[in-house]
């Protein structure tokens, strides 16, 4: 059977197997089970850093089950996965359907997970089928998706896209607050040292050019309240907001703290907690966002005011113009608060910045965008409702996902579903049998759409 035979009516009509991605997903979490929420077999979250022993297990995993069922894999030089079912033509790249498999330190079993996995089905049940594509269709499991171990997020598929260099990315060295973890090294590792031990550093350049991609498709939890909220069960993703990580830090004086009097002290911390507060105002003010995730105070003894401070600053907001603003009114608002702590004794603490990562706000491809929306229209209208259309709503993502930089070479979309109270980056993140397969049958859905719209 031919994508490009198949009538609408038999395009509406796909499905996937929701027990069988159900069981793939939660077979594939038996690496890296972190924090125990609840009784059942299932209730835990994820403890899967990327290129950790568990990573490397599930790696394995995944290539073992793309072989089984015929697909080609590769692994290019950042330890991306690329396994394809080949199409009826061998000269056109691929259709992808991609995210990672490797979590947050004290994550769940669906942020990334799930993207994955519905690439595994869709192969299933294009092979159940007999259904035949055009162009081949892949899937990718994209290394260090999170940035929690190695402190750039999606920087793999920045490397593909050409948007992040190789070296930087190579040399990027593990977080300490999470080195010693039991998925982490009993060592701090580079990026290249870490796909060294594992055995993941491919021979094939990491660069779009090298593994070309016709589109990127991905399905993931929206890890926010609107759809739950709203009681609808598709987000049709169309753009991604703007986000800078910065790494910063207070430079002021140790002092002992039963001895020197406030208007003595150039506290770092305290300096440091002033300007937390100026950074939610100021991003508030501006309908963005702005989050501390990592504080190390030095010398950290009890007893010794301290005199640096270092912190993450995650700036976000809708448009990238927006976070320009907010950087650069905190800029000049944490010099005041450096420059008045410390003033009194003529030496006010002072503060220095490096940005890390800077993504400006995206919008996906339309081509792509009107494959999620008619293949999240029919696979909604069997629903219980009268309005059918009610159940679908068209989202901007807050967080960014590997589709950020695949859209800056291919066609890109993606698909959001509901989790539980909006919770994501927590061991109790869920979403449910029912719309992991709604939105794994959207992606199935889309991806035939996108095939026959490539060469009908």
């Amino acid at each position: 059977m031919l994508t490009t035979e198949l009538s609408e009516t038999q395009v509406s009509a796909l499905r996937a197997n929701k027990e069988r991605l159900a069981n793939d997903l939660h077979h594939s979490c038996q690496w890296g089970s972190g924090i125990r929420w609840g009784d059942g077999p299932t209730d835990t979250g994820m403890q899967r850093l990327s290129l950790s022993e568990d990573d490397k297990s599930v790696r394995d995993w995944f290539i073992q089950t793309m072989k089984d069922l015929k697909c080609n894999v590769t692994v290019d030089e950042m330890g991306n996965i690329f396994a394809v079912r080949p199409g009826r033509r061998s000269d056109v790249p691929a259709t992808f359907i991609g995210s990672h498999l490797d979590t947050q330190p004290t994550g769940g079993r669906y942020d990334g997970i799930l993207g994955v996995l519905t690439g595994i089905e869709v192969i299933k049940i294009m092979n159940d089928m007999g259904l035949e594509t055009e162009g081949g269709v892949g899937v990718v499991n994209w290394t260090n998706e999170e940035g929690a171990r190695f402190p750039i997020s999606m920087v793999s598929s920045g490397v593909w896209a050409e948007c992040i260099p190789l070296a930087h990315a190579h040399n990027l060295k593990e977080v300490p607050t999470v080195a010693s973890l039991p998925t982490a090294a009993s060592a701090p590792e580079t990026m290249k040292s870490a796909l060294q031990k594992i055995g993941y550093l491919g021979d094939v350049p990491c660069s779009y050019k090298s593994t070309p991609m016709a589109a990127h498709f991905e399905v993931h939890i929206e890890q926010g309240p609107y759809l739950v909220s709203a009681n609808q069960r598709i987000g049709v993703v169309t753009s991604v907001q703007a986000s800078r990580w910065f790494r910063l830090n207070v430079i002021g004086r140790d002092t002992h703290t039963g001895t020197t009097a406030f208007e003595h002290r150039a506290d770092a911390l305290f300096a440091f907690a002033q300007m937390m507060v100026r950074a939610r105002e100021v991003a508030s003010s501006k309908g963005c966002l702005a989050s501390v995730g990592i504080v190390e105070a030095k010398p950290g003894s009890v007893n010794t005011v301290p005199g640096k401070v270092s912190f993450s600053l995650d700036i976000r907001g809708p448009k990238t113009e927006l976070v320009a603003e907010v950087e650069k009114e905190l800029r000049t608002a944490f010099d005041a608060i450096a420059a008045a702590e410390g003033a009194g004794i003529g030496k006010p603490c002072r503060v220095e910045w490096t940005l890390d990562f800077d993504s400006p706000a995206i919008r996906f491809h339309e081509d792509c965008i009107d494959c999620v929306q008619q293949s999240a229209q029919a696979v909604v209208a069997d629903a219980s409702v009268a309005d059918t259309t009610s159940l679908v709503r068209t989202i901007m993502s807050g967080a960014g996902h590997d589709s950020v930089f695949t859209s800056k070479r291919v066609p890109t979309s993606m698909v959001f579903i509901p989790c539980k109270d909006g919770l994501s980056h927590h061991p109790e993140e869920f979403s449910t049998a029912d719309d992991c397969a709604t939105g794994a049958s959207v992606i199935l859905q889309a991806v035939v759409r996108y095939d026959r719209k490539r060469f009908l």
